[in-house]
């Protein structure tokens, strides 16, 4: 399929600054751009490609000024990143949708499966699970007993949701990805053993959340974890039970979130990140990779690094100093040789 530099501006609401009639059959990174390739510029730091890509048109901001001629038409858009999403997102949902149920696919009868749904080879839906219209629920997928899934949701291979929990619509599982597995909940004993603790609570994912390969979200002790509209996790990451997720926030890859942690909404968490149990942070929050939060974040829109973490510049500053750590206890050798041979005198 083939569109114009001008027609991929009008979808967008953009401008052409060049050929408006530059033929466009692909989308590339800037750094590998060829003939027929639309690319964007989102990142400053790729503004060198500009000057050099083979694609044929770019995307970038409307108020980007190149530092020297460039070749490729512009579009110029609000928001290259986002126009980008926009393109491949309407590329995707082009494609021919799965249809229709495998025949090695297991439903009990007592299970309900909407319209226009797809189940693959070798899922297992139990009795009175619900799978709501337009689904895609992919080979291997079980769908355990009274859990529901809402309309136009992605269930990639092997995902696994227990029993009685609640995925919203337009969610995406990926692959490996397991919903409501019991929460770690041991009780210490006399004998120095320990005691499980029934997890007796479900798993609720409201509307257009996604969760990334191999992510755990574990069931409550009772009543509800829960992610809220629009949570985004990413792969390897662990939610323990009883934790809330607001809405918008996003988590990276092997960050966990400890039991009964309350996360506000808005708030970017990055990889690695540890969130202790029984705690809140508050809306907005930036959290950079490795930080270690072990107690309430109070103020909005904080930014914060470290372990434990402090606000990130106050932990760039100190960092700072740790870097000359091995200076400056040098100088306090010096400086105690100095005094003990003054006292000497």
């Amino acid at each position: 399929m083939e569109f114009t530099a001008a027609m991929i501006a009008g979808l967008l609401k953009g401008t052409v600054e060049g050929n408006p009639d530059t033929l466009l059959n692909t989308i590339a990174k800037i750094e590998e751009g060829r003939e027929g390739a639309l690319s964007f510029l989102a990142n400053p730091k790729y503004e060198p490609y500009i000057y050099t890509t083979g694609s044929s048109a770019v995307l970038v901001r409307n108020d980007f000024r190149p530092a020297k001629e460039v070749k490729a038409t512009l579009i110029r858009v609000a928001d290259p990143y986002q126009s980008i999403a926009i393109l491949l997102s309407m590329y995707e949902q082009a494609k021919p949708a799965k249809k229709g149920i495998h025949p090695t696919a297991v439903i009990d009868p007592a299970a309900s499966v909407g319209k226009d749904v797809y189940v693959g080879a070798y899922a297992c839906i139990e009795a009175n699970a619900v799978v709501g219209d337009g689904c895609s629920v992919y080979p291997y997928v079980f769908i355990g007993e009274d859990a529901r899934l809402g309309k136009n949701c992605i269930v990639y291979a092997g995902v696994k949701i227990y029993k009685e929990c609640v995925v919203g619509n337009n969610c995406i599982l990926h692959a490996g990805a397991v919903i409501g597995a019991d929460g770690f909940g041991f009780a210490p004993v006399v004998d120095g053993n320990y005691m499980k603790i029934p997890q007796i609570g479900n798993v609720v994912l409201e509307d257009n959340v996604e969760i990334g390969a191999n992510t755990c979200v574990d069931r409550a002790t009772m009543g509800s974890t829960r992610l809220r509209c629009g949570v985004k996790l990413d792969n390897l990451v662990q939610i323990g039970h009883n934790a809330d997720i607001g809405e918008n926030t996003v988590i990276a890859a092997l960050s966990g979130v400890a039991g009964s942690a309350k996360v506000g909404k808005n708030c970017m968490i990055g990889g690695q990140v540890g969130i202790v149990g029984h705690i809140t942070v508050a809306d907005g929050c930036k959290v950079g990779a490795q930080t270690g939060i072990i107690g309430n974040i109070k103020e909005e829109n904080a930014s914060l690094l470290g372990f434990p973490a402090v606000d990130s510049k106050v932990f760039l500053r100190s960092f700072a100093h740790f870097t000359k750590l091995g200076e400056l206890n040098k100088k306090v050798d010096e400086l105690t040789k100095l005094v003990e041979s003054l006292k000497n005198r």
